[in-house]
């Protein structure tokens, strides 16, 4: 089974990184971008039985700082 979390920063929380990506296209000749969020990508192969609970506190405990992130979870 495999599970996909999406964590970006909450909106309002600045995001330097987005601002140096939008920064650097722009300067590359890339018209146009209002803005740029940045975020990760977790990809997590689970053993048989592993539920998209277990992996929400997955989330909870590590994979996202919940003050300042939110994340999706997507089982496939």
């Amino acid at each position: 089974m495999r599970a996909i979390v999406r964590v970006m920063l909450k909106d309002g929380v600045l995001d330097p990184q987005g601002e140096a990506v939008r920064h650097a296209l722009g300067a590359m000749g890339f018209d146009g971008i209002n803005g740029v969020r940045q975020g990760k990508l977790i990809e997590l192969d689970l053993a048989e039985g592993a539920t998209e609970a277990q992996v929400r506190e997955m989330c909870e405990r590590l994979l996202a700082n919940t003050v300042i992130e939110s994340y999706s979870v997507e089982v496939a």
